[in-house]
């Protein structure tokens, strides 16, 4: 029978080696668990060239509009200011939507 001898090295007494694999599995968990985010809430729009409107919470007093313009984007939500006024609005015209999608504007 042959003996082998086992050669010792110093990455295995290094203690922080440990630390830099575990750096690097959380890393990739959390690089999986943004993806996963993203592709769960349909979000994905984030991230392309396109511009965009989102519109959350519609019709609610909470309702916010961000949009997206080129590298730009830009969050609107009511102020309290704006949401305890009196002040009514007034009808001045009326919007179709056509079957293409296309909207038509046609003032009163």
């Amino acid at each position: 029978m042959q003996r082998r001898r086992l050669i010792k090295t110093d990455e295995d007494n290094d203690p922080m080696s440990l630390v830099s694999n575990l750096f690097d599995i959380a890393m990739v968990f959390a690089v999986a668990l943004m993806v996963a985010l993203v592709t769960k809430f349909n979000m994905t729009e984030v991230f392309s060239q396109e511009d965009y409107t989102i519109v959350k919470n519609p019709g609610t007093e909470k309702m916010e509009i961000i949009t997206k313009k080129g590298e730009k984007i830009t969050k609107y939500a009511a102020s309290e200011e704006q949401k305890s006024t009196k002040q009514k609005g007034r009808k001045v015209g009326i919007a179709y939507e056509l079957e293409n999608g296309e909207i038509i504007y046609v003032p009163e």
